[in-house]
């Protein structure tokens, strides 16, 4: 029996794979559940529709990032933080203050998508990870200096 899942299913395929299971399986729990639909001739060409309209989107999405990402590699951040004698910073920066130090500069990136190497809890530079597409990555560095 082939079925289109409609979600990931471990140890099966991902979403909108063409999997094909035992009738059983698919009849009984699969469909039922909503995890999966029957995959009939009409079912596949609008999956295949629908994936073709996607990967335009996911094309346009990364082209978009990678222009961002050129962008971003000319720029150097500063955040300000209060710091006592030694350096030490209290608390630390976090991302929400690299979004918008980014944010000032003109780009628009989601705090969820910056990662650091090393937390940012003295005085000094620091590296920010940018995740702006699962293939687009940039580096940003980034300065903390005392208030």
């Amino acid at each position: 029996m082939e079925i289109i899942l409609k979600q990931d299913i471990k140890g099966l395929g991902e979403k909108d794979d063409v999997v094909t299971v035992k009738p059983g399986y698919g009849r009984n729990y699969l469909i039922p559940q909503g995890f999966a639909a029957l995959a009939t001739s009409s079912a596949k060409k609008v999956l295949a529709e629908n994936l073709k309209q996607a990967a335009f989107k996911q094309d346009k999405i990364k082209k978009d990032a990678e222009g961002v990402a050129e962008r971003l590699t000319d720029v150097k951040l500063t955040i300000g933080a209060k710091a006592g004698e030694s350096g030490k910073i209290f608390g630390a920066v976090n991302t929400i203050q690299v979004a918008e130090a980014l944010k000032a500069q003109g780009f628009d990136v989601d705090r969820r998508r910056i990662t650091f190497e090393t937390e940012p809890k003295f005085v000094g530079e620091y590296v920010a990870n940018l995740n702006l597409h699962k293939e687009v990555k940039v580096q940003v560095p980034f300065e903390v200096v005392a208030e």
